[in-house]
């Protein structure tokens, strides 16, 4: 009767055996879970949607931490700081483990200060341009860029964003010319596409949305291995004639260095579970996100190759943005 009970013991029971705590169980009190941006936005919606699950899953409550500044820098090194029992997480993206870390020198190191713990998901890039510009595809895109060298420019969200690599990418690959202006922010640079001050960007598909239904700017192709249900007429890159060409926005939980395995292995699992509510997928479609389930591994090592693509980008383009 003992080992029955033990077995279809709720899996936060099992962690304290493991880690030979005499008195309790993880979790025993509320998790802090920070995000590097500010209350409101859509990686904040992502984070509470996801915590809120999450947090009746394990019977404790996750108490959203919305720590901005420095793209990201403030929550990493709050987060890395902070002691290894699981009670502090953090919302990681490709902002703080994959392109900041390729392109500037950071007070912290975005793969041996933290413990992966799972992908949340992520949303694709998406290349527009202005909607009077007389291009109808990609194809057509590029022929316009090698008839009119120097007099195309394009948004980006900021210098060394994914905005700006992945069209940095981009240019690389068709051997291309662009200005590039870079924003405070996605919105402006939106503002400014519309406007006809500039002719096109590579943004997130969820910023994207609403100024492509309006048809303010055009969508000519999109990043990642399918087409996404939202644009199933748009076609990716890599059926575009650009192999292997992907960019993604995404979104993952992360601790400081040294957490225990069996509490990494409990929020990791817990995690899936969440991920894998059949509505969870309608709810993060807000933003444009796939939920992603990975191994505490698979996220790791996804993590390392996103910094390592980025950061050969940036030295082929001489992208470095230290002060």
């Amino acid at each position: 009767m003992k080992r029955r009970r033990l077995l279809f013991a709720p899996p936060a029971l099992l962690v304290a055996p493991t880690l030979g705590w005499a008195q309790q169980a993880f979790p025993a009190k509320a998790i802090r879970y920070i995000v590097p941006v500010s209350a409101g936005g859509g990686s904040d919606m992502v984070g509470r949607t996801v915590t809120e699950r999450w947090g009746n899953l394990l019977k404790q409550p996750f108490i959203v931490d919305n720590q901005a500044g420095g793209g990201g820098v403030i929550a990493s090194q709050t987060t890395a700081r902070a002691a290894p029992d699981g009670y502090t997480l953090m919302q990681g993206y490709v902002g703080t483990h994959g392109t900041s870390p390729a392109t500037r020198k950071l007070p912290y190191d975005a793969i041996k200060d933290f413990t992966p713990i799972g992908m949340i998901g992520g949303t694709p890039n998406v290349l527009v341009v202005n909607a009077a510009l007389p291009v109808k595809n990609i194809k057509e895109f590029i022929a316009y860029l090698k008839k009119n060298p120097g007099k195309v420019s394009y948004g980006s969200a900021g210098a060394g964003s994914l905005t700006h690599m992945t069209m940095e990418l981009f240019k690389q690959q068709v051997n291309s010319f662009m200005v590039h202006i870079p924003y405070r922010g996605v919105a402006p640079a939106f503002n400014d596409l519309i406007g006809g001050q500039t002719q096109a960007m590579f943004p997130g598909l969820a910023a994207a949305v609403p100024h492509i239904r309006s048809g303010r700017v055009r969508p000519l192709a999109i990043t990642g291995m399918q087409r996404h249900p939202l644009f199933k007429d748009v076609p990716t890159l890599d059926e575009s004639g650009f192999k292997g060409f992907d960019a993604q926005q995404w979104y993952g939980v992360v601790g400081p260095a040294g957490m225990p395995a069996p509490i990494v292995k409990l929020l990791n699992e817990t995690l899936a579970t969440v991920l894998r509510a059949p509505d969870m997928r309608e709810k993060l479609s807000v933003e444009a996100i796939e939920p992603t389930v990975m191994t505490p591994e698979q996220f790791g090592e996804y993590m390392r190759t996103d910094i390592a693509r980025w950061t050969k980008l940036a030295k082929e383009r001489d992208i470095h943005l230290d002060n």
